[in-house]
């Protein structure tokens, strides 16, 4: 793999050309950051339980007609996609309020949010990822109002599908930021991953954390404990199987 272009190192992910210049290799690594990188860890298994739950996520996702990057698990760690421009938005899901929310505005933490709130961040660490509105996004030529309104509504068919895949294995979609690109057509794509790193997920029964807060708040020890128990309540015997896990 090494062997190949490196196309783009992210914080936790490295990108890979491949033959096909339609296609790349999306590797995930065992680097944990908080505090836009301010704080960096390497914590063993994160990137191997974290490529298996998005492989998992995007079949899903596409089962329910959400079209994803997502082409291969080719093996832990590593994943075939769908090369993308990536779009620099991300765009949160939040269906219980806690975390930025209730630090700014005056929320009950826990508080169930309905209808969900839908919120757009500029992703740039040098501003911080602040929060967008429609007529901002476009000012910076980051997606027009069209581009703005899908993937609106791609995110929340997206936390339709996971919410009820969580509930039925106990976990509470707390909230989830996802990123789209643009394939080689210009179609916009579910892109990156879906993961305890980009999900705030909880035990529906004792609402423990069960994703990256653990190291946001200084609970290394907890995270990988919390990643393995998402995987083995989200994998199938069949999906191990699959996968050879």
């Amino acid at each position: 793999m090494k062997s190949n272009k490196l196309l783009y190192e992210g914080k936790a992910k490295s990108v890979f050309a491949t033959k096909n210049p339609d296609e790349v290799i999306m590797e995930f690594r065992d680097d944990m950051t908080a505090g836009d990188g301010a704080r960096h860890e390497t914590i063993g298994k994160k990137g191997y339980y974290n490529s298996i739950i998005t492989s998992k996520i995007f079949e899903v996702l596409e089962e329910n007609g959400v079209k994803t990057q997502f082409l291969e698990l080719v093996k832990p760690g590593t994943l075939k996609t769908l090369k993308l421009d990536m779009i620099m938005i991300e765009v949160i899901i939040r269906n219980r309020a806690t975390g930025s929310l209730i630090r700014t505005y005056p929320f009950e933490d826990g508080t169930i949010l309905n209808p969900p709130i839908v919120q757009m961040d500029y992703k740039n660490d040098d501003f911080h990822d602040p929060m967008l509105n429609g007529t901002i996004a476009q000012a910076l030529n980051l997606a027009t109002q069209d581009e703005l309104h899908i993937m609106k509504n791609l995110a929340l068919k997206i936390n339709e599908v996971l919410s009820k895949m969580f509930a039925d294995i106990g976990i509470i979609l707390v909230d989830f930021k996802v990123e789209f690109g643009k394939d080689s057509n210009g179609n916009i794509i579910l892109g990156d991953e879906i993961s305890p790193d980009s999900c705030r997920l909880w035990d529906s029964e004792t609402l423990d954390m069960l994703d990256k807060e653990l190291f946001r708040q200084g609970q290394d020890d907890k995270v990988i404990d919390a990643y393995e128990e998402i995987f083995n309540r989200l994998l199938t015997d069949e999906d191990k199987k699959k996968w050879n896990l």
